[in-house]
């Protein structure tokens, strides 16, 4: 993904495993398909969805440079969170099908599409681990880090603001855009090209919190790690946006933890870990599916 007789032998295999994998993409293809229509979306447009969201988020990039900062980490330009929610919504309008709206929106707690429980703990945990994992690698390389002082009360507050701004985000990135993408390009490719889309998108933030040219690119790597990440955990849990924007909300509350409210959190670190995480994702399942065997049906349960 990742001689002689037995060489042809392993080559009928193979092709009829490309054949089964073909068939397997197609039928996901034609689910992502069906599921778009429930949506309300007759062909998804991810290039304008992309347009839109940038178009969107101008105003928060001069509020920004004009009001400064949210909090100490946070650019008022942050609250740009909105745009994809937002763009996506305009996008699905002017469609015009019956209920669109209303069922685009509605994925945000459409949790009934996790039918394995199981991908409840590394849309939870992966990225946490992940902070962690760095935490270790920079004491262990000598780094002066101060020992760790997270605040409990400080998290659910954390978890609350983060979600929601998760929600906002994957309505657009993963419910419009991802889909018809996915079908077109695969699992892999698809996280990658948002994952880069999505880095870029938030440069003129990262510029507004005073960051530097290296740490902004670093982080640029560590979002499109991220978004291979979120697109597994996604396409996994039933294409759940619930699932993605819990991904996408705990990796918000753990650099914002780290160690202490995000003073130390180093991207090229912790971008390297993610790019290990997502290399071995696309390693152990397929790279057109980031999934072991052929998709349930999105919609059948939700």
């Amino acid at each position: 993904m990742t001689v002689g007789s037995g060489a042809q032998m392993d080559g009928h295999e193979d092709g009829r495993e490309d054949t089964r994998d073909g068939r397997k993409d197609g039928e996901g293809g034609q689910e992502g398909s069906r599921e778009d229509s429930r949506d309300g979306r007759r062909d998804g447009a991810p290039g304008r969805f992309i347009a839109l969201t940038v178009a969107l988020s101008v105003p928060f990039w001069l509020a920004g440079a004009v009001a400064g900062q949210l909090t100490e980490e946070l650019p008022v330009s942050a609250l740009m969170a909105v745009c994809p929610g937002l763009a996506a919504v305009i996008l699905v309008a002017r469609e015009g099908a019956p209920g669109g709206v209303r069922r685009l929106l509605a994925r945000a707690f459409d949790a009934g599409r996790i039918r394995d429980k199981v991908w409840y703990v590394p849309a939870v945990l992966v990225m946490p681990a992940i902070m962690v994992l760095s935490y270790l690698v920079m004491r262990f390389a000598g780094a002066p880090l101060p020992e760790p002082e997270i605040s409990l009360l400080a998290i659910p507050l954390l978890v609350v603001v983060f979600f929601v701004m998760a929600v906002c985000e994957e309505l657009g990135w993963m419910a419009y855009a991802y889909d018809p993408m996915r079908s077109r390009w695969g699992a892999l490719a698809s996280g990658v090209i948002l994952g880069v889309v999505w880095g870029v998108w938030h440069v003129i933030p990262y510029m507004q919190a005073g960051r530097g040219p290296g740490w902004i690119v670093w982080q640029c790597v560590f979002s499109a790690a991220l978004r291979v990440i979120i697109v597994w955990v996604y396409d996994n849990a039933g294409r759940s946006v619930f699932a993605a924007s819990l991904c996408h909300a705990s990796s918000n509350v753990a650099w914002t933890l780290f160690p202490n409210n995000g003073s130390h959190y180093d991207p090229a670190v912790t971008g390297v870990i993610a790019v290990a995480v997502a290399v071995l994702v696309a390693l152990f399942w397929r790279a057109r599916t980031l999934s072991p065997s052929r998709m349930p049906e999105p919609g059948a349960t939700g």
